[in-house]
């Protein structure tokens, strides 16, 4: 081998060298989450209650039993529930970054804002019109 190719190679090497050292930080990152994963996954399994009481497996907040026929018909105020949370959720989600550039902000984005609140209103007056806001 020639002195110029021994040359390149070192170069080579110095340079892959290099970009791995870039990389370094990344694969320690995943290298982590990998192993927290599975540490956490595994000690589930070691900890977990092997028989619940009947209180666990209990009707908590989806209505009915956990472990029932999933094919059978519930009530339609959890679909309400959800709309609700859905409205307000996507509210405050759009509205926060509107309000923080409000001052930079074109009449078409503002418009295009008042139709959007005006379709979450419509939304909610259907919500409250259907009783969702009233658990019995």
């Amino acid at each position: 081998m020639s002195l110029t190719g021994a040359r390149l190679r070192a170069a080579e090497e110095i340079e892959l060298d290099a970009l791995l050292r870039e990389y370094l930080p990344i694969l320690i990152l995943l290298g982590l989450a990998v192993g927290l994963g599975l540490i956490l996954m595994l000690s589930a399994v070691v900890i977990a209650v092997r028989n619940p009481d009947p209180e666990k497996v209990s009707a908590y907040e989806c209505g009915f039993n956990a472990f029932d026929d999933a094919r059978m018909k519930f009530d339609v105020r959890f679909y309400l529930v959800s709309i609700l949370f859905i409205i307000f959720d996507l509210e405050v989600a759009f509205l926060f970054p509107w309000a923080v550039a409000f001052a930079d902000i074109s009449a078409t984005a503002f418009w295009s804002m008042m139709a959007f609140l005006v379709v979450l209103t419509v939304g909610f007056a259907y919500e409250w019109r259907k009783g969702a806001l009233e658990w019995e």
